[in-house]
Formats: C-alpha cells, sequence, structure tokens
C-alpha cells in the first residue's frame, strides 16, 4: 500500500510539473504577442514621423527595418510554441490520465480493504452475541 501512495505523490509532481510548462509556455507566447504588438505600433509610429510607408524606399527609416526583423522573429518564436504548447497539453492530459487510473486503482483496493474489514467485525460481533446467547440459555 505505500508504494501505491508513493506512486500517487510521484503522478501527482509530474502532473504539476506538466501543468507548469504549459503555463510557462502560454504566458512565453502571451509576452511575445505582446511585444509583437508593442513593436507593430512603433513600426506605425516611426513610418508617420518619416512619412515613408514603403519599407523598400531608399529612405525608408533605419529603425522601422529593424523593428520589423524583430517582430517578424517574435511572431516566428511564438508560432513555434504553440507547437510546443500543444505537445505540452497533450502531456500533461496523458500524466493526468495515469494519475486518475492509480487513484481509481488505491480507491478500489481501499473499498475492498473496508469490506474485508466490514466482514471481520461482523463475524466478531456475531461470534460475540452468539456467546452471549450461549450464556444466557
Amino acid at each position: 500500500m505505500k508504494s501505491r501512495e508513493t506512486l500517487i505523490r510521484l503522478k501527482k509532481f509530474q502532473v504539476d510539473e506538466k501543468r507548469r510548462k504549459v503555463s510557462q509556455i502560454e504566458a512565453m507566447i502571451a509576452d511575445f504577442d505582446r511585444m509583437a504588438a508593442d513593436l507593430e505600433r512603433e513600426i506605425a509610429t516611426e513610418q508617420e514621423r518619416a512619412g515613408i510607408h514603403d519599407p523598400g524606399h531608399f529612405a525608408y527609416p533605419t529603425y522601422a527595418k529593424a523593428a520589423m526583423v524583430r517582430r517578424d522573429n517574435l511572431k516566428r518564436s511564438a508560432d513555434e510554441l504553440k507547437g510546443q504548447l500543444e505537445d505540452a497539453r497533450g502531456a500533461l492530459a496523458d500524466a493526468f490520465e495515469e494519475l486518475k487510473k492509480i487513484e481509481l486503482l488505491d480507491e478500489r483496493d481501499q473499498m475492498r480493504e473496508r469490506a474485508v474489514e466490514s466482514a471481520r467485525e461482523q463475524a466478531e460481533l456475531d461470534h460475540i452475541g452468539l456467546r452471549a446467547r450461549g450464556a444466557l440459555i
């Protein structure tokens, strides 16, 4: 029984770790999306300030070009993280399913043990009752 409790604790730890990983990836994606949106606003502001909206123009602001590259890199990184997020969610679901299986097995064993204990107690009470009845007769 002790080993089952240890296994349950291990599986709970694994589920918590996978849940943390999913949360971290979601936070990173949100950060990248926020930074990309900030860069998008900065690019628009720089274009308005320079009055040039064509990145191919010879006088297009250098900062706007650099910000575009950075924004595109952030978007690409966020897309890659979305793939990792799906994998992490799948791993979390698998770990959770394993935990539930073990918990159900443990619950079933506990119910069986309670039934055996209850039957043992009832047998003892029956024996005591029969002895008491025999003493009365």
